[in-house]
């Protein structure tokens, strides 16, 4: 584990505290918690980016082609 300095405006600080007391940890617990979950997001954002690069018109079609042309089963919609 590392050790990580950093400045917060009081404001921030506050209701970090505020937040981390009511759910029964430590500030240091919330805001690992909190950066945990947004790396996730940021992550995930690049791998649509990246999923959504290599999208082809061309497949899309070829796939949606093999859809039966059929209406909807009775009480699915």
């Amino acid at each position: 584990m590392s050790a990580l300095s950093i400045r917060l405006p009081e404001s921030l600080h506050s209701n970090a505290r505020a937040y981390a007391e009511q759910e029964g940890v430590s500030i240091n617990q919330l805001i690992a918690t909190a950066l945990a979950e947004k790396l996730a997001a940021l992550g995930a954002q690049d791998y649509l980016a990246s999923r959504a690069a290599r999208a082809s018109t061309a497949k899309f079609e070829q796939a949606l082609a093999q859809v039966p042309d059929a209406d909807p089963a009775e009480g699915s919609m």
